[in-house]
C-alpha cells in the first residue's frame, strides 16, 4: 500500500462541485480583484475567529510582514526594535521581522509542546523589546492567556503566527483573536487551503485595519491616493471563493484530522516514536502530527520501503540557514535537536481507515 503525505487532489475532491460552482460564479462576474468574493470572504472568516475585521493578503509572509509594516507606520514600533520568535519556526516568522529592519531574538520552545512558554520569553526581555510573535506550530495553540499577561505586563504587542493553526482555541477564544493581531496562510497544504496562495490579517483595532486596507492595495486609501509607499498584496477573488466554500468545511476537516490524530496516539506504541503532546481538543487542529525520532534518516527510509510518506517540518532551523549568517554562531540545543529529530506522518481528512492502519503497522515496526 502506498500512503502519500498529503493527497490534494483526494482532498479537494470532496468538495469539487461546489468549487467548480464558485470559480465559475467568479468568472461570470466579471470582477476579480478586491471584488465581493474578497469581502465576503473577510466578513465570514472575521466571523469565524471573532475579530472585528479581516484583511485579504496575498499569502500568509505577506500577513505577518505588513502587520509589522502597519506598526510601524502607526508609530508603534521603529527600526532595530525587538521580536520575540521561537528558533524553531519556519523561516517565513523571521523573515517578516528583518523585512521590516527588525531584530529577531530567537527564544527556545518548550520540549514538549514545540511553541514558546513564559519562562523563556521572560528571560529574551530587553529595553528594545517590543513584540511577542508567537508561532502556533503544527496546529497547536500557544499558552495564549500566560502569553497575553505578560505582554500586557510589559506593554508589548502581541502578533500571532496562526499559519497552521486555523480553528484552534482555549477555552472557546480561537487562535488569531488573542493577540493585536493574528497572521494566517491559505497555501493548498493548510486546513484551510486555497487552490493557490492566499492569506489573511485578523485584527479589532480600527487602526490597523485601515492602514492595512491601505498597504496591500499601493498604500492607497482612495483610487489614486497614496498615503503610505505600499505593496500589492491583494487575496484575489478566485482564491476568495474557493476559501468560502472549504470555510463551510473547516469544522469538519478538523474533526476528522483529531481523529486520524487520535487514531495514531492510541496505536503507535513504538517506544522509539516520541508522540505530539496536548492538553485539550481544541486546542489542537493537527496541521501536521509531528513525531520525534532518533534515528530519522533510517525512520524515513524504512516508512518509505514500506509505502509511507513522511516529511520533515523543518530540517534547518532558521539561525542555521545561509540567509542568516549573522546569526549562524548562535546554540540553541532544544531548538536544534528538534531538528534533527522531527518528522511529520501523513494526516488529512481523505486518509482511509485502511491507510491510517497501514501508517501505524509501519512505525510500530521499525527496529522491532
Amino acid at each position: 500500500m502506498q500512503v502519500p503525505f498529503l493527497d490534494l487532489k483526494k482532498l479537494n475532491a470532496q468538495y469539487a462541485d461546489e468549487l467548480k460552482a464558485a470559480a465559475a460564479r467568479v468568472i461570470d462576474s466579471g470582477w476579480y480583484i478586491l471584488g465581493e468574493e474578497v469581502s465576503a470572504f473577510e466578513r465570514e472568516f472575521a466571523d469565524y475567529c471573532g475579530t472585528k475585521y479581516c484583511i485579504g493578503v496575498a499569502n500568509g509572509l505577506d500577513a505577518l510582514t505588513l502587520t509589522l509594516r502597519a506598526w510601524k507606520e502607526l508609530g508603534l514600533i521603529a527600526d532595530g526594535d525587538e521580536v520575540i520568535v521561537p528558533a524553531n519556526t519556519y523561516i517565513a516568522s523571521v523573515l517578516a521581522i528583518t523585512e521590516n529592519n527588525l531584530k529577531p531574538v530567537f527564544v527556545e520552545p518548550s520540549e514538549v509542546t514545540f511553541n514558546l512558554d513564559t519562562t523563556n520569553i521572560e528571560a529574551a526581555l530587553t529595553a528594545r523589546t517590543k513584540v511577542i510573535l508567537p508561532v502556533h506550530l503544527y496546529g497547536l495553540i500557544s499558552p495564549m492567556d500566560e502569553i497575553k499577561a505578560l505582554a500586557d505586563e510589559h506593554g508589548l504587542l502581541v502578533l500571532e503566527d496562526c499559519a497552521q493553526s486555523h480553528g484552534a482555541a482555549i477555552d472557546g477564544k480561537p487562535a488569531g483573536t488573542w493577540g493585536d493581531a493574528g497572521a494566517f496562510s491559505f497555501y493548498p497544504g493548510k486546513n484551510l487551503g486555497a487552490l493557490g496562495d492566499g492569506g489573511v490579517i485578523t485584527t479589532s483595532d480600527t487602526k490597523l485595519f485601515e492602514v492595512l486596507s491601505a498597504l496591500r492595495n499601493y498604500g492607497s486609501e482612495a483610487k489614486y491616493k497614496n498615503k503610505y509607499t505600499g505593496v500589492n498584496s491583494r487575496l484575489d477573488e478566485i482564491q476568495a471563493a474557493m476559501l468560502r466554500v472549504k470555510l463551510n468545511h473547516l469544522n469538519t476537516e478538523i474533526e476528522k484530522r483529531r481523529e486520524v490524530a487520535h487514531a495514531y496516539s492510541r496505536g503507535i506504541t513504538n517506544s522509539l516514536i516520541m508522540k505530539p503532546t496536548w492538553q485539550l481538543d481544541e486546542s489542537h487542529v493537527f496541521h501536521l502530527f509531528v513525531v520525534r525520532v532518533r534515528e530519522r534518516d533510517a525512520f524515513q527510509q524504512y516508512l518509505a520501503e514500506h509505502g509511507v510518506q513522511t516529511v520533515v517540518h523543518y530540517p534547518i532551523p532558521p539561525h542555521k540557514q545561509e540567509g542568516y549568517k549573522q546569526y549562524n554562531h548562535l546554540n540553541l540545543p532544544i531548538t536544534e535537536e528538534i531538528h534533527r529529530s522531527v518528522v511529520s506522518l501523513p494526516i488529512s481528512s481523505a486518509m482511509s481507515e485502511a491507510e491510517i492502519d497501514h501508517v501505524m503497522k509501519m512505525v510500530n515496526s521499525f527496529r522491532n
